[in-house]
């Protein structure tokens, strides 16, 4: 008894869809439509408007100078008068991590303000948070002073175009002409 020959399997077709991670990337994928991924593009969107990382640094150094002074009597370094600072100097530190968040027109006066805060914490609230929060508090402070909003995509592209074409310009020789003279 012959086996007829089993018929080849056909090899895969060719992958024209695009790879999960860039048709998300790229918003045209099977989740792209979905409230999810649309919420997070727009909190990416509205967070590039403003400092958010410095907010974040200047919040984070509050919550650490406000919440030692609760920490049990025997991990507190300063007690009374010290613990009533560090309390308000960390409510002062978290409404100016607000304040640079909310309105990025203001982030000049809050991250000043707060990096005041931050050094004034060292003497008046445990070490400033044991150096943590008065760390990260300068750092926030300062880089909610030196964030500069993004410009325009137009006027970057046209920056782009004319920045590319003087260097084109610059960098093509001029042409040699017979019987001149190359120095």
């Amino acid at each position: 008894m012959t086996h007829a020959p089993e018929p080849e399997s056909a090899p895969p077709p060719p992958a024209s869809a695009p790879a999960p991670a860039l048709a998300s990337a790229t918003g045209s994928g099977p989740r792209a439509g979905g409230p999810l991924p649309r919420a997070r593009l727009a909190f990416r969107r509205w967070r590039r408007t403003r400092p958010f990382w410095a907010a974040l640094w200047t919040g984070l150094g509050g919550f650490v100078i406000f919440f030692l002074p609760l920490a049990p009597l025997g991990k507190i370094l300063q007690i009374g008068v010290g613990g009533i600072a560090g309390m308000a100097g960390g409510v002062l530190l978290m409404a100016m991590a607000l304040l640079i968040l909310l309105l990025p027109g203001q982030r000049h006066t809050a991250g000043v303000i707060a990096v005041i805060a931050g050094v004034a914490s060292f003497p008046l609230s445990n070490l400033g948070g044991l150096f943590v929060g008065m760390f990260l508090a300068v750092l926030g402070g300062a880089m909610a002073v030196s964030w500069m909003p993004e410009k325009p995509a137009a006027r970057r592209l046209r920056r782009r175009r004319a920045t590319a074409t003087a260097t084109a310009t610059a960098a093509t020789p001029a042409p040699v002409q017979e019987g001149s003279a190359v120095a």
